[in-house]
């Protein structure tokens, strides 16, 4: 078994929950390198429906160590609420989960920033959920972030946040007239939390590099999608961290050289949660119904999601972008009874036909989906487990989609089960390169 990194291949919501969790059982370690609580993975299976925002959903297995790497933003006061649901369902989190000394975190004025930031942009606004991501990253990028190893040192703590604070409530106050914040009831309020999460808190780049001489395998997992990523997304309309392969090496402290391999997750269609452009986009009745058979509302926030066609130039990019090794299709079974589907293979831009994706959101806005039309199918795929009960016109649909995005499909999602899956080849039977020592 290699070391695999699994992203989402379109704006996210792709179903990576499901797919981690199928492979986590083949992994010793799970690790999340981005993200923040603005996540939401879904995993079903026989002891119940689990919801994860920022622990890997791998700690569903007893014998799979979990991580939270130093590309993600916590939150504690969330992480600590997610602990106590898993530990309620009789999901063991002990010396199985660790924190990343240098994982940044999000403090009450980052939340109070986002919110009013976004309120006060009105039709300019990005999207984001108010949890605090954006503010969090952007104090890291100012070298003003306060880390999940100073909860460790509470001096230490306090005089940050005590610097923090002179800043901060001159915005909130002056900028967005809005409630400040006192540094004894934060700083009381994150040592509460200190004393719950300081076994957790770790130098987990340490313990990974460990693990992979070894032998270990290690699942990287990304949270959001490609197009919503800071760099390679449809950029402002993105997340506020790399969650393209790349971040899985900044984010965790794993060298480029120990990857094998890179999964993309796509669903048989596509969507998206909040603005930007999404030239496949359907506001018709097929929009709806994919909406209704693909219960497409957030797991975080319950927000619905636009949907459209499978758009194979925004998949074809993310395959370049990552360095796919494969893909895994989820949701077929949501386009059965469709007795049309349409694959979008270029963008018309001004009379010019492209296959490529534009970097500028003007143009990308500006794009119309050149569509090829091909059968649909009647028959049900729901629970199909292999590819042998598929119906030929689904075969040549997924055929088509390796074609268009130029990337081999391992794995097929035939429902929300674990077991309604059919798997080609398992993405982690890898070759190992390695460099010589």
């Amino acid at each position: 078994m290699g070391n695999l990194v699994i992203i989402g291949a379109q704006w996210g919501d792709e179903g990576k929950g499901k797919i981690v969790d199928i492979l986590a059982k083949d992994a010793d370690v799970v690790v999340r390198y981005q993200g923040g609580s603005n996540a939401g993975h879904t995993v079903i299976n026989d002891r119940g429906t689990f919801i994860f925002h920022l622990i890997p959903s791998g700690i569903l297995y007893r014998g799979t160590a979990c991580v939270i790497g130093n590309g993600v933003v916590v939150d504690p006061g969330t992480l600590i609420d997610e602990m106590d649901q898993l530990q309620s369902k009789g999901v063991t989190i002990g010396k199985n989960f660790a924190v990343s000394q240098r994982a940044h975190m999000i403090l009450p004025y980052h939340k109070a920033i986002d919110r009013a930031s976004e309120q006060s942009k009105g039709s300019r606004k990005i999207g984001t959920t108010g949890r605090g991501i954006g503010p969090s990253y952007a104090d890291k990028m100012a070298r003003i972030g306060i880390r999940m190893g100073d909860l460790l040192n509470p001096s230490l703590f306090r005089k940050k946040l005590e610097e923090n604070l002179v800043e901060m409530n001159w915005f909130l106050e002056k900028l967005h007239k809005v409630e400040t914040f006192e540094v004894d009831k934060v700083f009381a309020q994150y040592m509460s939390y200190a004393e719950r999460l300081k076994s957790h808190i770790v130098d987990t780049t340490t313990m990974l590099n460990k693990a992979i001489v070894k032998g270990k395998t290690v699942l990287f997992e990304g949270a959001q999608g490609t197009h919503l990523d800071v760099d390679f997304g449809t950029y402002p309309y993105v997340t506020s961290s790399s969650s393209s392969a790349g971040g899985a090496c900044t984010g965790t402290g794993v060298g480029p050289t120990m990857i094998d391999a890179v999964l993309g997750i796509a669903k048989a269609y596509t969507t998206r949660v909040g603005s930007g452009p999404f030239p496949t986009e359907l506001t018709d009745e097929i929009g709806q119904g994919l909406q209704e058979r693909g219960r497409e509302f957030g797991a975080t926030t319950g927000r619905a999601r636009r949907c459209g066609w499978f758009d194979a130039v925004l998949v074809r990019y993310a395959a370049q972008v990552n360095g796919l090794t494969s893909l895994a299709v989820t949701k077929l079974d949501v386009l059965d009874g469709c007795r049309e589907l349409n694959l979008c293979t270029g963008y018309r831009y001004k009379g010019v036909v492209s296959k490529d994706m534009p970097s500028d959101l003007e143009a990308l806005s500006g794009c119309e989906p050149v569509y090829q039309r091909m059968k649909g199918w009647s028959t049900s795929t729901t629970g199909a487990t292999t590819y042998k009960q598929l119906p030929a016109e689904a075969k040549r649909y997924l055929a088509r989609i390796e074609e268009l995005v130029e990337c081999r499909i391992d794995m097929i999602s035939t429902g929300s089960k674990r077991d309604e899956t059919i798997t080609l080849r398992n993405p982690l039977s890898c070759s190992r390169r390695r460099p010589s020592r």
